[in-house]
């Protein structure tokens, strides 16, 4: 409001400035309107005696005629020859000396020119520096910007899936509501608190929904915001937004993504005049400087504590460190309730359902998944969004976009249908496998199909036989294809990448080989026996690690292929739906396991024609269980 209020104040000073200008060089003003004729013609019109009065001003005449119009003319020096006409011809006239500028007038016109290059140079230099946020005047001022209780609504009702993190903070609300609670029992509030945890997880919301809950004021700035190229200014700017918060106490400041500018010191090129330490080390010294009733709350947030300076992170700084991480299925439902507030829902949506169906998912992609499934009901013409459209909203996070017009042989689709059927035949009669929740040949992103599994639990921890379950599931889709198609596709690639990338982990990271024992080979950080230049095996010892990680995928790849050779009449059945309906859900899967016919598709799922083709396409891509 500011901003527009100066804006329109500039250009009104411009444009009286201008009005003033032509108001001075504009002649006809002061001839009020008057005719301009030749100087021939004024000395016929007086000898005519049509000329009732005349005034000569400078080198200006006007005359007056006799019908009472004016008339006008110059002459650059006084015409004696003139004066006998008027007299001659009975011309009352007046002689004047020219008007001179008013002091003001000339001032205006003296420093008119210098004052507009100023004012041009001023308006550039505030575009350059922030379009007038800023100026030369407010280069090293704060960036924050401040919520007070009536801006900021958000309150711990509004933040779901992480009930350890708000019990963490409570009491911070707390001691901002009342701070004689804990200082008569000598008790000191913590002075920062770090918030950790993976993107999406909460922790800017759970910020402001603490100084909703306290209604306090609230700062918030980005860690990038202090960071300039000239040294200096973000010290500046770390000073003048703890002067702002201490006048606005109790308050909270809220930094986020501090990482990118707490990093380690040391390791700049500019050492100890690097601009990031100096911002740095005015942060370290404004955290530890707080007086004991100051009020002032920081609160910081990462993802990458590892990366933060331990200066900052001592006892009298960042007290406590808060993780905030990916909600359990508990926490998810939450969410899930949370964001249905704000869309209608159908009876039959049921978020316990959906928080099962999405393992992983933080708050950020849970958000995601109402909006999609609110756009999914939207395109389709719905008033309720229901299950359905929640349905194919996680199929798309999960699977990425139908590819709907890819056209594909029919020699293609039938291999596709095989290679995935035997992922889900393997899978289900695995013991030890989560349960089958979909399958489909329709192409989404890479994938020409998909096996989806859907875990009945979050998974914490591995376990030995389920690792070996899942390698013999990944490689249920290419002896489908041997046995059934006759051929080899190269759709398994990812398929054996991964079941070689979990056997090797299991035989050198988890000690799950009973022949090698419990050493580890290998780690994230140093992958030695690969041949690399950190090698921290022999030989003969690397031989008989790969020798183990080929015993187990020969283990698995034969469980697999025993289940499949006895099962062929499922794995047909299961082919035959796919190539029907392109795809089948658990419902479906358990009948053909059953031995039954699968039920049809449910009411409200469109039934799709792939478009055909006899010429070539890409081969199938990696197909394997999500």
């Amino acid at each position: 409001m500011n901003n527009m209020f100066s804006k329109s104040a500039i250009w009104v000073v411009v444009a009286l400035l201008l009005f003033m200008l032509f108001k001075q060089f504009d002649s006809h003003s002061i001839s009020g309107g008057s005719k301009t004729i030749a100087y021939s013609d004024l000395l016929d019109e007086i000898k005519a005696k049509r000329i009732k009065d005349l005034v000569i001003e400078g080198n200006s005449i006007t005359a007056t005629k006799i019908d009472d119009t004016r008339v006008r003319t110059t002459s650059t020096y006084l015409d004696r020859g003139l004066i006998g006409d008027l007299r001659e011809n009975g011309v009352r006239f007046d002689v004047r000396p020219p008007e001179e500028p008013s002091f003001l007038q000339q001032v205006f016109v003296s420093w008119f020119p210098m004052l507009l290059l100023i004012g041009v140079w001023i308006f550039f230099m505030r575009q350059m520096q922030g379009g007038g946020k800023g100026g030369a005047f407010s280069f090293g001022k704060s960036k924050a910007r401040m919520l007070d209780e009536t801006n900021n609504t958000v309150t711990f009702g509004d933040v779901a899936g992480c009930d350890e993190a708000k019990e963490e903070v409570t009491e911070i609300v707390d001691f901002l509501k009342d701070p004689t609670k804990f200082q008569k029992l000598g008790g000191r509030i913590p002075r920062g608190v770090l918030m950790v945890g993976p993107p999406g997880t909460g922790k800017t919301l759970l910020a402001r929904a603490i100084a909703g809950e306290a209604k306090v004021p609230f700062f918030s700035i980005s860690g990038s915001d202090f960071v300039e190229m000239f040294v200096g200014v973000g010290a500046s700017r770390v000073r003048d937004m703890f002067e702002n918060a201490k006048k606005h106490s109790p308050c909270i400041i809220f930094i986020d993504e501090i990482d990118a500018v707490g990093r380690h010191r040391g390791a700049g090129m500019g050492g100890g005049n690097d601009e990031r330490e100096q911002t740095l080390n005015q942060l370290l010294v404004e955290m530890d400087g707080f007086e004991a009733s100051s009020g002032v709350i920081v609160i910081a947030a990462t993802n990458r504590a590892d990366v933060l300076d331990k200066a900052l992170l001592r006892p009298g700084r960042f007290d406590r460190q808060v993780s905030v991480g990916l909600p359990d299925i508990r926490g998810r439902e939450q969410i899930l309730n949370v964001h249905m507030r704000k869309v209608p829902i159908g009876t039959d949506v049921k978020a316990d359902i959906l928080a099962r169906g999405t393992p992983g998912f933080s708050g950020a992609d849970l958000a995601n998944l109402v909006n999609e499934a609110a756009l999914f009901a939207a395109r389709r013409g719905k008033r309720l969004v229901d299950m359905q459209d929640f349905e194919d909203a996680k199929d798309k996070i999960f699977m990425g976009p139908e590819r709907k017009s890819m056209v594909i042989r029919e020699e293609e689709r039938r291999n596709t249908a095989y290679h995935e059927s035997g992922h889900a035949v393997v899978a289900k009669l695995l013991p030890k496998a989560d349960p089958v929740h979909k399958v489909t040949i329709m192409p989404r992103g890479w994938a020409l199909g998909l096996t989806w599994q859907l875990p009945e639990h979050d998974k914490i921890s591995g376990y030995k036989d389920k690792m070996l379950e899942e390698i013999s599931i990944l490689f249920g889709g290419r002896i489908a294809e041997e046995i059934f198609v006759g051929q080899m596709s190269t759709g398994a690639s990812n398929d054996f990448s991964r079941a070689t990338k979990l056997a090797r982990s299991m035989v050198t990271r988890f000690g799950m080989s009973d022949s090698l024992g419990v050493m580890v080979y290998e780690d994230e950080q140093n992958e030695g026996f690969m041949g690399g230049s950190n090698k921290t095996i022999s030989e003969a010892t690397q031989q008989k690690v790969d020798s183990e990680i080929r015993l187990i995928l020969d283990t698995q790849y034969a469980l697999a292929r025993k289940l499949l050779e006895e099962n062929r009449d499922k794995v047909e059945m299961m082919t035959k739906a796919l190539l029907d309906w392109e795809t089948i859900d658990a419902d479906q899967i358990n009948d053909i396991m059953a031995g039954h016919e699968p039920r049809p598709p449910k009411a409200g799922v469109t039934l799709r024609k792939r478009p055909s083709d006899d010429g070539p396409t890409a081969s199938p891509n990696a197909t394997a269980p999500a």
